[in-house]
């Protein structure tokens, strides 16, 4: 699968990396330094790639990983988006990364859809921190594999969320529709306290088990 990564922070930059190792052709975008793109897809190998914003967004599947105060300039540069996949990992933070901007009536994957009306958008990834998904990755062969949630009104999204978050070493939660993302991004804002905020480390994964 061809997936243009847009963003090149620690989590476009460690989702496009376990992705390329698992097979699938990657091109990363949208950085404030070109090395770091390049630095980017040589240690991905697999023939990952870099360009512009457009560039990654005539690949088969699109990932979104931009701060959500970027969102209007990516959205500037990325041309007609009809008929793509959209995965989007975005939480609607304010600048300093304190609060939602968007929340409980709406969400951040809700906006996004509503922005992009002929696209076919999922929201996945942003519970789990970036400082995780390598070692995730490193042990996808475990019998037990950490959950990843995901949400989408679209089956062609919801299968590509799922093909991407099993390549990445999660086994997919479908929390299906799109409105759900309302209570996903503010588990990620828990997610992100309990890595960052109580002292005990980033290394935090979850998984749900029915009995």
């Amino acid at each position: 699968m061809q997936i243009g990564i847009i963003g090149a922070g620690r989590m476009g930059g460690q989702i496009g990396l376990s992705l390329a190792r698992a097979g699938h052709q990657v091109l990363f975008s949208y950085s404030r330094s070109s090395q770091r793109l390049l630095r980017l897809a040589a240690e991905a190998g697999n023939g990952a790639q870099t360009g512009s914003v457009a560039q990654a967004c005539a690949a088969d599947v699109i990932l979104l990983a931009v701060h959500w105060t970027r969102l209007d300039d990516v959205l500037a540069q990325a041309g007609s988006l009809a008929g793509k996949v959209i995965l989007t990992c975005c939480v609607p933070l304010d600048e300093y990364d304190s609060e939602l901007v968007v929340a409980h009536q709406d969400s951040g994957a809700e906006y996004l859809a509503r922005r992009l009306p002929q696209a076919e958008v999922a929201a996945t990834f942003q519970t789990t921190p970036s400082e995780v998904l390598a070692e995730v990755y490193a042990r996808r062969d475990q019998t037990e594999r950490p959950s990843l949630l995901y949400c989408t009104d679209s089956p062609r999204a919801g299968e590509v969320a799922e093909t991407l978050i099993c390549a990445a070493g999660f086994d997919p939660e479908d929390a299906a529709p799109l409105r759900i993302a309302r209570y996903i991004e503010p588990f990620a804002m828990l997610t992100a306290q309990l890595a960052y905020g109580a002292g005990t480390g980033p290394e935090l994964t979850y998984r749900f088990k029915r009995y």
